[in-house]
């Protein structure tokens, strides 16, 4: 009997709801009302002043400095914190450097936890590092944009918030896809920074789709991350698993086939402390295809062929290593 083909699921669109405020005279509700209002109003807002506080004061450092007291931050916060986190890093590194001994593997995990500290403390003077990128290839980039709308495809190494000032600079006008860390402070943080460095922000989920389309069927750009953790779990690439319709690598496809965009993937690494190298990959432009539903898992594979590669070459400078298979 031949084996049935499974189909992959359909992709399920995702409604970004911000989080609830719960209103102010909860505090003096019952038992759960207040304690949600507490975390909210108390916690919560002692957390907002200390992220807003540390976020402007380490603007007076110099880069290195500021970078180097990230460093020292997540190996000091993440193992004690965060041992959750630890543990799927250390099972993750487990599945995907199996040949690696038990020292390798925790020598990319410390390295990983000093640049997660360096990105955090490091958004506080994204607009000086520009100075510290060694860009390659950029042609392949400029090129792509004379033949009509690209669709860039980052992926989360090195610091990848240095990306917008540069194409900024091209004159790209970038649009970017995002999803708001939580903390109020903090996506308050990240959306005045990344519309400071020249990005325009479209809505997170389901509602960015059409604003992307209509952004890419006038000749733009927009910028969308086919590496991701959603929900504490790692969506793209696939690392050894089977391809599915879910996340941000069947988002970019679907797009390319609706407006004839360009995908130029690129990625950042750090190279030592605060300095990075930048590299623009060669462009793609999908095969064509009469029905392009029917050839939609092909493109997806062909786009994470792409990415994988330098997701697992480059484990210790990649933010999502600490989410789950």
């Amino acid at each position: 009997m031949a084996e049935q083909q499974v189909e992959p699921k359909k992709r399920q669109a995702w409604i970004y709801q911000r989080p609830p405020s719960p209103p102010l005279w909860d505090l003096f509700a019952g038992a759960e009302r207040r304690r949600i209002a507490f975390r909210y109003h108390v916690t919560g807002n002692i957390q907002n002043a200390l992220d807003l506080a540390v976020h402007f004061g380490l603007k007076a450092f110099p880069i290195d400095t500021c970078s180097n007291i990230g460093a020292w931050l997540g190996t000091f916060a993440i193992p004690r914190w965060h041992k959750g986190a630890v543990c799927k890093a250390r099972q993750n590194l487990l599945q995907l450097l199996p040949d690696a001994t038990e020292a390798e593997r925790e020598a990319v995990l410390r390295r990983n936890w000093q640049s997660q500290g360096r990105i955090m403390t490091e958004f506080s003077i994204i607009g000086r590092l520009s100075k510290r990128v060694v860009w390659h290839n950029l042609e392949r980039v400029i090129d792509a944009k004379k033949n009509g709308p690209v669709i860039m495809v980052g992926l989360h190494l090195g610091n990848w918030e240095v990306l917008g000032p540069k194409l900024v600079e091209l004159g790209f006008e970038p649009s970017a896809n995002y999803t708001p860390p939580s903390g109020r402070a903090r996506a308050w943080i990240a959306d005045r920074l990344r519309v400071k460095l020249g990005y325009r922000l479209m809505p997170p989920g389901k509602d960015g789709i059409r604003p992307a389309i209509k952004i890419l069927r006038n000749g733009g750009v927009i910028s969308i991350f086919c590496d991701e953790g959603f929900a504490g779990k790692i969506r793209g690439p696939f690392l050894g698993r089977p391809p599915h319709l879910e996340g941000n690598l069947a988002v970019v496809v679907r797009l390319a086939r609706m407006t004839g965009a360009t995908i130029c993937p690129g990625y950042i690494l750090r190279t030592s402390g605060a300095n990075f190298e930048a590299f623009a990959l060669p462009s793609l432009v999908l095969p064509p295809r009469e029905n392009t539903d029917d050839g939609i898992i092909d493109d997806i594979v062909l786009l994470n062929s792409i990415i994988e590669p330098i997701t697992r070459a480059h484990l210790d400078q990649w933010y999502f290593l600490d989410s789950a298979l």
